[in-house]
């Protein structure tokens, strides 16, 4: 029997991370589109892993405890790395409201009640979550803690008081780290930890999607003018997950790390600053 890894969402970040920490692990890659795991895991059975694609939807209970289920026939779950979901020029608000926050929260919830002693996962949310105004107390509790079943039944997150996409996917990916710091103390109890990842603009196929969809423009504008000059890589996302998933991060859970290169940064006190 190995340790076994599910990785949820077969993307370049995902693998940049599984590549980082999975060796020597059995490594179960989900996603929606067979196709796009049978890829991912290919790739990286050539380069020594041993990885197993599944399909699995994330807005899907179901789905999910059935890879979970796939996952322990080859030992106990020790990691998960959560980089699922969909964009805001790829869905519609509904479908990123049921993927992005209800799906995570499914997956963070079932994971949680079989994670080994010493387990430890990540799940990427977005830059997008910090840029949005603050919520109030008693929202950030209410996306925190809320059964997962009634989240999509808040006030807040029905789709007639969602503006647009992008609003909808900031709120999901707000709920991401708000959950992620609710299910910490419940990891906690089984001895594990689990963090979340904002990343900023990162070269992946879904940002050049962004680059040439509605937004294009303010994507480009957006990493040009932040601190670092330029959009990031899948590996430097996978640096921070390394230390996060290492004994070295020990200490760390129920955190979230914002990766953007300063864009934020830029967005609140300096040229990014919306006009």
């Amino acid at each position: 029997m190995k340790q076994v890894m599910i990785l949820a969402g077969a993307g370049q970040i995902g693998m940049a991370i599984a590549r980082r920490v999975g060796y020597g692990m059995k490594i179960i890659v989900g996603d929606k589109n067979k196709g796009n795991a049978d890829t991912i895991a290919d790739t990286m059975n050539k380069a020594g892993f041993d990885c197993l694609a599944v399909e699995m939807e994330l807005s899907s209970r179901e789905s999910i405890k059935r890879v979970i289920a796939k996952a322990q026939e080859y030992g106990d779950i020790t990691m998960l790395v959560n980089a699922a979901g969909v964009s805001p020029s790829q869905a519609s608000i509904e479908a990123i409201l049921k993927v992005d926050l209800y799906g995570t929260a499914i997956l963070l919830e079932e994971v949680g009640k079989v994670i080994a002693e010493g387990g430890t996962g990540v799940t990427i949310s977005s830059q997008s979550g910090h840029r949005m105004p603050a919520l109030t107390p008693e929202q950030d509790r209410l996306l925190a803690l809320t059964p997962t079943e009634e989240l999509l039944s808040l006030p807040m997150l029905r789709p007639e008081n969602i503006e647009n996409t992008l609003h909808a996917y900031q709120m999901a990916k707000r709920c991401n780290v708000k959950r992620v710091m609710a299910e910490a103390v419940r990891w906690g109890e089984r001895g594990a930890r689990i963090n979340s990842i904002s990343p900023g603009i990162i070269v992946t196929p879904l940002a050049i999607d962004e680059f040439n969809g509605p937004r294009g423009d303010f994507y480009k504008n957006m990493f040009a003018k932040c601190p670092a000059g330029r959009p990031g890589t899948a590996d430097e996302v996978a640096n921070v997950a390394e230390l996060l998933m290492r004994p070295q991060g020990a200490f760390i859970t129920g955190a979230d790390f914002l990766i953007d290169g300063g864009a934020t940064a830029s967005y609140f006190y300096g040229p990014l600053q919306p006009k």
